[in-house]
């Protein structure tokens, strides 16, 4: 899979202007650089180094550092829209830059937009034009909690594109809802995992599973055998890189495994990115010995 540098045109599968990553090419990224590893870009100015504070677009400006230093050792970048609507169109114009800086610059990434969306059909519609039709970016995290017409408009229309829902998180309020039983003893997530294969396919979903959830992925892998998951919570939240792979990998790995704060954050000086990248390292190399 070429990986041109400073070539908008060189990411695999674009056609006519609109990008596309299928999975054949994901995995073929994941094998050639023996890594699942998505960063997530989870930019909050409180946490950055000060000296970036001066740039004009700091929150771009850190990501580019991140982005140029870990792109070696990830197949995949996971910005959270939440950081960057919290600065209002100063933050959407950074999320703006740094999608076009990774496809310009890393045409082989494939690019998240973690922003849980899904609403009510032709409301669903417009989220989709936003991040598949105006940003272009590779995936969209999706809420499912509304049901069939507010997901399926993310996977009309839009080839190549994926829809990534929320199954089980790890966050304590997961036990709310997630994990409660109907009388025959399916829980929510799996029904939800299994409703939804009606609506899309492995080429074209994803479901979003915490780490911190370690054997409960062969409760997943049960419902959905071949689908690629997102996984976050490895890391600074204390997920199991070792349990997720012993319990969620398949043939084709089938895992994009994120972390954030513990790379992008591990350094707070001027050699922030380079420690990013060192910590990117780390992980690959524990990627590459798991595949």
């Amino acid at each position: 899979m070429p990986a041109h540098k400073n070539c908008s045109t060189s990411r695999p599968g674009r056609r006519g202007g609109t990008i596309i990553m299928n999975r054949q090419e994901l995995v073929s990224e994941i094998k050639k650089k023996k890594s699942f590893l998505c960063v997530g870009l989870d930019t909050d100015l409180k946490k950055v180094p000060e000296h970036l504070l001066k740039e004009e677009d700091p929150i771009f400006a850190f990501n580019k550092a991140i982005v140029d230093a870990t792109a070696p050792y990830c197949v995949a970048y996971k910005p959270n829209l939440a950081f960057y609507e919290a600065f209002g169109v100063k933050g959407i114009m950074a999320f703006e830059k740094t999608v076009e800086y990774i496809k310009k610059n890393y045409p082989e990434q494939f690019i998240i937009a973690d922003a849980k969306r899904g609403d009510i059909g032709n409301t669903s519609q417009m989220y989709a034009r936003t991040f598949f039709g105006e940003y272009d970016v590779d995936a969209l995290t999706v809420a499912p909690y509304m049901g069939e017409d507010s997901v399926t408009p993310f996977l009309e229309g839009y080839e190549g594109k994926w829809v990534i829902l929320l199954a089980l998180t790890s966050n304590k309020g997961s036990f709310d809802f997630q994990l409660t039983e109907d009388k025959e003893g399916e829980r929510l997530f799996e029904k939800v995992i299994r409703r939804s294969q009606e609506w899309g396919n492995d080429d074209n979903m994803m479901y979003v599973v915490g780490a911190t959830r370690g054997e409960m992925f062969k409760d997943i892998r049960k419902v959905a055998p071949k689908a690629f998951l997102l996984v976050p919570g490895v890391g600074a939240q204390g997920g199991s890189l070792e349990e997720v792979c012993k319990y969620g990998m398949i043939e084709d790995c089938g895992l994009l495994v994120n972390s954030s704060r513990a790379i992008i954050y591990a350094d707070k000086t001027e050699r922030f990115a380079e420690v990013a990248a060192e910590k990117a390292k780390e992980v690959q190399e524990q990627m590459a010995a798991l595949l």
